[in-house]
């Protein structure tokens, strides 16, 4: 039979933390014996193609990079 999980405010924090700011990808939380050992997180970064982005997309990329 499984072990009840435990999870104390250390690993709360740190699950959210590894959540937070997550646009696209996967956190993987481990769990040994009823007890979370590791948090894996992939984050994936989406880039469209110049191609498919609106007039108004482009239009803000373009006043983003004369301000640089």
């Amino acid at each position: 039979m499984a072990k009840p999980l435990q999870l104390d405010d250390l690993w709360i924090n740190r699950i959210i933390q590894s959540v937070n700011g997550l646009e696209y990808g996967t956190v993987h939380i481990i769990v040994h014996d009823g007890r979370v050992t590791q948090i894996e997180r992939t984050e994936r970064r989406r880039f469209d193609n110049p191609e498919q982005q609106t007039a108004k997309q482009l239009r803000l990329a373009d006043k983003d990079r004369k301000k640089s």
